[in-house]
This record gives C-alpha cells, structure tokens and sequence, in this order.
C-alpha cells in the first residue's frame, strides 16, 4: 500500500472510528486521547477506543484500547504482530510501555507530544518524559531542549508520526492530506475546548 493511501486510511479512522467514541468520553469528563487497533493485512479496525480516566487513572486512550483488545476472545484476537497501533496523540510514558509490552511493533500518531502541551492545555506526557526518565546532562543538570525523550525506533518497534510522514509526500497527496488534517485540528480543537470546560472536576489525578 502507497503511503498517502495508508495515511488516508488512518485519517479515516481517526475520524469516523476514535472520535465519536471520543466525544462521548469527554462528555463524561475524560481527556480527548484514543487509540484504534488495525490487522495489518486489511487495516480493518480490531478495537477502536478512548480515554477512561473517570474510571481508572491508567485508561489512557491507548491503554484502554490495549484493555480491550485483550478481553476479545483469543480466537478473534489477531497477533500483536500481525497489528498496527494507532493513537490520536503521541503516546505518554505509560502508553509507550503498555504497547511494548503487549507485544506490538508499531505505531502511528497524529498530535505530537508537543501538540498536547501546546494546543491542547495537556503537558504531562513531556513533564513526565523529562522528570522521570531523562537523565540531565552532568554538566549543566539539565536536559537538552532538543533531545528526543524516547527512541523513536528500537529493539521493540518503529514510532511513525503521520504528519512527519505526510511532509514528505509528493505535494499534491500533501496538500490533500493537510486539508484533512485541518479538519481534524478543528474537530480535536472543540473537543478539547469542552474536556477544559470541566477539567479536575472528575477526581483524575493529572487533570
């Protein structure tokens, strides 16, 4: 499959799969992450979900997602890795272990961990990256601005982030693309805006 058509195949997921079970979430006083599960061989959706903090402080969208999956009886539940992971934002400490250890090779993301801080008011996933894991820089105690946080392709799997994948299309699949993009901004944008409207009334430890 040419790349422009997975990347659509994704946005469409995104879109028609994550989101509406993602309103419904925020509605309730959840953040606005989820994530969707792929057979590789078709790229139909095994398990679409989203974030269930209200429930568990651990259901991230892609935790609970991962949740699911595993409550599937095994004789509908593809191999990890025969499956692509797809997550709406770049997935935090948590999320990346959770899909390492589940076994999975891949995944895509759409927002990046610097689009949660920065257009959705989330900036936990960087503070945690940053505190927890990274080790200052012994000469100055701190950590370089420009590190990346986790390796992106490793032992475990391939990180893809679809609009670093989109930049480097061919200019009319990326103008295409982008627009689509722009609509989602807009969509997340207003999901985003109604998460704010209630934030830490649900009792979430990192509201």
């Amino acid at each position: 499959m040419e790349t422009a058509e997975l990347i659509s195949r994704l946005l469409d997921v995104i879109e028609k799969d994550i989101a509406p079970v993602t309103a419904k979430g925020v509605a309730r006083g959840n953040k606005l992450f989820g994530a969707a599960i792929l057979k590789k061989s078709d790229l139909s959706v095994v398990v679409a979900e989203t974030n269930n903090e209200i429930e568990n402080p651990l259901w991230h969208g892609e935790m609970h997602a991962i949740k699911r999956f595993f409550e599937l009886p095994a004789d509908q539940r593809p191999a990890t890795k025969d499956c692509l992971f797809l997550a709406t934002h770049e997935p935090c400490s948590l999320c990346l272990s959770g899909i390492t250890w589940s076994g999975f090779d891949n995944f895509y993301y759409l927002f990046s961990h610097q689009d949660s801080r920065d257009s959705f008011a989330i900036p936990y996933d960087i503070q945690i990256l940053k505190s927890v894991y990274a080790v200052p820089e012994p000469e100055t105690g701190t950590v370089s601005p420009g590190r990346d946080l986790y390796n992106r392709s490793n032992d475990f799997w391939t990180s893809h982030g679809l609009q670093d994948m989109i930049a480097g299309l061919a200019r009319s699949n990326r103008e295409t693309l982008m627009a689509r993009i722009d609509d989602l901004n807009a969509l997340y944008a207003e999901l985003s805006e109604n998460y704010q409207k209630d934030k830490g009334s649900k009792g979430i430890p990192l509201a």
